[in-house]
């Protein structure tokens, strides 16, 4: 069977690729029957050169290769006919810029597997950049942090090497008293609490953030029924709140009274209340001055994020009584930091995580008859139709 290593062809290129250097020579040991073929690029984190080094053919053409392995999304124009893709479609939430690329895939007969869904038998993810957007989420936001305030001035971390650099650049910087609120608990939370506290930053205990004064910066990772609750008062457990969304209404204004930046990691589902809403942030009582908002869900749960942010331009303002895009130091903006694609800053480190994770459960699957569901639960589409897992996005595709 025949591999290839696409070309990251969406604007502004993605660095990132699924199988590192490293990754393929591994493979080409396991599974002798396998081929792998590069598609050329300038803009690969790793280059052409290092692949042919370990006896890859680098070329301008895999048109004859069986399996595409990309990162972001394929344009149209570039889908080849009857092939298997893997990249993140970003389709699976009916995301309306992306319908067309979704007919084309059935249009083409392409087998669509999204890295997104690439799942075991309990629905856990075995292939993910999170935590990597986590890592440089967080730094991004302290960063902002610096420039919002005036008091400290970070490098971008596209300047850094790797995540130790990103470390060593925070530890250098004081920070005062501020608390910082994150919400989530998953791979993207936990990055950037590997962040926080990397810093030396104290974590606290819910109540301790909301009630108590401190002499030194500290912060408090929270999850969801934390900033929401129960209409009618009662708690439960987060399987209800998961199940019955529309029963609960956000909370996390308490938590906006007393932080200074929030640091957004969440996961948000659909018909869950937001975390904090227009109204919420004219309050008087919002106090939260730096947003990072690593989920980026563009004029969603978090009110703040109108639009998502670049690499090149990763802040704006929010002017919360126009609700508005504003210079991002005016005095009544909260800063912004939302942008959609962090891991690509740092795309050597998120590469090697990525890549192992794919050769350890993803590769294996085409050899032993995918003998544990892996292929079957992630294909979205085949013979030109969608699968039955995927069934729910026809009214999308068809446009209603």
């Amino acid at each position: 069977m025949k591999f290839a290593i696409i070309k990251e062809l969406k604007n502004p290129p993605d660095k990132r690729v699924v199988l590192p250097p490293k990754a393929c020579r591994e493979l080409i040991k396991t599974f002798p029957e396998m081929e792998i073929k590069v598609e050329s690029s300038n803009n690969r984190t790793f280059t052409d050169k290092e692949y042919s080094k370990i006896g890859l053919e680098v070329t301008k053409s895999v048109d004859d290769c069986d399996v595409m392995l990309g990162v972001k999304e394929v344009p149209i124009n570039a889908l080849i006919p009857n092939k298997k893709y893997f990249f993140f479609s970003h389709t699976i939430k009916k995301q309306p810029y992306n319908r067309d690329l979704l007919r084309a895939v059935l249009e083409k007969n392409i087998e669509l597997y999204d890295h997104e869904v690439i799942t075991d038998k309990n629905g856990i993810r075995l292939v993910a950049f999170g935590r990597y957007a986590g890592i440089v989420g967080a730094y991004n936001g302290l960063r902002t942090y610096g420039l919002k305030t005036k008091t400290f001035n970070l490098p971008k971390a596209e300047t850094l090497h790797d995540q130790k650099d990103l470390i060593t650049n925070l530890q250098k910087i004081s920070l005062p008293n501020i608390k910082i609120v994150l919400t989530g608990k998953g791979r993207v939370s936990y990055g950037a609490k590997e962040m926080l506290d990397a810093m030396g930053i104290k974590e606290v205990a819910v109540e301790e953030y909301l009630n108590k004064k401190f002499d030194k910066a500290v912060y408090v990772q929270i999850d969801v029924l934390d900033y929401n609750k129960r209409k009618d008062g009662k708690v439960i457990d987060m399987y209800d709140f998961f199940n019955y969304p529309s029963d609960y209404e956000g909370d996390f204004l308490r938590f906006a009274r007393v932080s200074d930046i929030y640091i957004a990691c969440h996961f948000y589902g659909t018909g869950a209340p937001f975390i904090f809403t227009r109204d919420d942030a004219k309050s008087p009582d919002f106090n939260i001055k730096v947003v990072a908002d690593i989920s980026c869900d563009i004029d969603g749960p978090v009110a703040s994020t109108l639009k998502a942010s670049t690499i090149k331009d990763p802040i704006y303002g929010y002017d919360p009584l126009t609700e508005k895009e504003v210079n991002f130091l005016n005095d009544k903006a909260i800063a912004v930091m939302a942008v959609d694609n962090l891991p690509n800053e740092l795309p050597k480190d998120a590469s090697l995580g990525f890549g192992d994770n794919f050769v350890n459960h993803v590769i294996p699957a085409f050899f032993n008859g995918d003998k544990d569901g892996i292929l079957e639960r992630a294909r979205m589409t085949q013979n030109g139709k969608l699968t039955k897992n995927f069934a729910y996005l026809q009214d999308f595709v068809d446009g209603k």
